[in-house]
Order: C-alpha cells, then structure tokens, then sequence
C-alpha cells in the first residue's frame, strides 16, 4: 500500500475511501480556550490532513465547521477533499433521537453532511440534554440499548488487537484507532496507572534511528498495518509532527518486534461506565 502525504486515503467497502490519518478533537470544554479547536483544524488542514475526527459530546463541532468553511473559502480544499466523523453520544441512542441529534450537528458544523457517523460508546446513559446524568446520590444513570452498528476500536502496540484486525481485514472492515498514542490521562475514562507508551525503549529506539519521536513510529506502525489513526493534538507542532509519517517506513522485524509490546493494556477503560449491565470489558479483568 503506498501512502504519502499528499495522498493517504484507503478504500472502503462501500466503495469510499478515507484518509488513514486524522485531527482528534476532543478536549475538554471547560479546560479549552475559545478558538483553540478551529486554529487546530486550521494548521491541520494547512499541513496536509483531510480527516477531523469530531463529536458533539466535544461542543466544539461549530468552530470544527468555522475551521472548514474558511479553507474551502479560501480554496484550499473542496468540501469532498475532507473527511468529517461525528459521533452519537450515550444520552441519545433511542432510535427516534438519532436524527435529529445528527441534524443538530450539521447545523452546528454549518456543513451540508458528515462523512460518517458512528456510535460513540456502545452503552448508554439515560436519554436526554445532560451529557453525564446521576441521581440525587451520585450514581450513574444508566439506560439499556439495543446496538446494531460497529463501534471503533482501540489500537496501539500496547495493545495491538491482532485477531480483530485480521478479522477486519478478511472482511474488508477498516479499523479507527481511537487513543493511537496511549497518552489519554483522563480518570473518568482511563485506568492512570497504566503504562506510558510513549517512553517504551523500542520505540524511542526506533525513534532515533529515523530521526523521528516516538510517536511517529507509533503512528507509522499503525498506518503501515492499513489501520486509520486519529491522534489529537491542538499544539500547532505536535499536529505538524504526527503528519511527517510518510517518509520513513519501518522493516518487517521492527513491525514484528512493535507487535511483540502487546501486553493487552486498554488505557481506555471508561471507568464510569464499569458497573453497567453492558458493560463489554468485564472479561478482561
């Protein structure tokens, strides 16, 4: 499979394509200074990516579509050369909420359509506007759903998910890694207490002897497998940097020997959600 920056899309199924590296941009809102997700998407674009991986859950889709609308303004892109994901979030999987959330995201993205659509957690929250619902005394307020759709999937060589992505990959299913780069320290969603990939010595190793950091062996690893990778960032260098993977190509011994780090460490573990009936996770434990 040849990948370059200029041109780094893999086919779908259906007949589609979609660029195998994309702009994560999920922070926290309170956290996030105005302006700062559509600057990110800016420099992105600017750099080279077509995929934005976005959310509603992020409220930050209105300056994701701002960043957007601006670039195909200024004839950087057409609307076709980018690839948006929105997502479904947990309060709104009753089957009669989907569309008008995703109409909602449309108007928020102030974009004509979105390029896919998927589950964002496969459980659910109790139905309606509060993003994290609990009762008077504290608890989670779960909601029992019937999913029939795919959801993505965790990947990184720490956790490398080899039977899914051969299963994947015989049924011409593309796998989104979500969290590419293990760097998530959230304590809602993400056991803290688990390695940080990044400081693996093969890695940086591998690192060195490519000129490039850690993360871009992580990312290249990746790509190299076919897996999409969203890693996201709104510091103007690191999006620079995670986009300079399509120079090098790591040896079919340094993909085995990246292999071999699974330890089947999830960093996500969504932590909130572990004593929901739907839990998918408890098997792992």
């Amino acid at each position: 499979m040849y990948l370059s920056a200029a041109y780094h899309r893999i086919p779908l199924s259906d007949g589609n394509s979609i660029p195998i590296i994309g702009l994560g941009t999920y922070s926290e809102p309170r956290l996030t200074p105005k302006g700062t997700c559509a600057r990110s998407v800016k420099i992105a674009i600017d750099t080279g990516y077509r995929h934005i991986d976005g959310a509603y859950l992020y409220q930050n889709e209105h300056e994701v579509g701002e960043a957007i609308r601006e670039k195909i303004a200024e004839g950087k892109v057409q609307r076709q050369d980018i690839f948006y994901c929105g997502k479904l979030w947990a309060t709104h999987h009753d089957p009669q909420m989907v569309r008008p959330t995703l109409e909602r995201t449309l108007r928020g993205l102030q974009l004509d359509y979105v390029d896919l659509y998927i589950i964002e957690i496969p459980m659910a929250f109790k139905p309606g506007d509060e993003f994290y619902p609990k009762d008077e005394n504290g608890k989670w307020l779960y909601h029992k759903s019937n999913l029939c759709a795919t959801w993505e999937v965790e990947c990184h060589p720490y956790f490398t998910q080899p039977k899914l992505l051969k299963f994947c990959q015989q049924h011409d299913i593309v796998i989104i890694a979500y969290s590419p780069l293990g760097t998530s320290r959230n304590p809602s969603w993400v056991n803290v207490s688990s390695p940080p990939l990044l400081k693996d010595a093969l890695l940086n190793s591998l690192g060195k002897k490519y000129n490039k950091t850690a993360a871009q062996v992580v990312l290249r690893f990746n790509i190299q497998r076919g897996v999409v990778v969203i890693p996201k960032s709104f510091n103007p260098e690191r999006i620079k940097e995670n986009f300079q993977i399509f120079d090098f190509s790591l040896t079919e011994e340094e993909m085995k020997g990246i292999e071999d780090l699974n330890k089947n460490v999830r960093f996500v573990e969504m932590l909130m959600w572990c004593d929901h009936p739907e839990y998918p996770f408890h098997d792992e434990y």
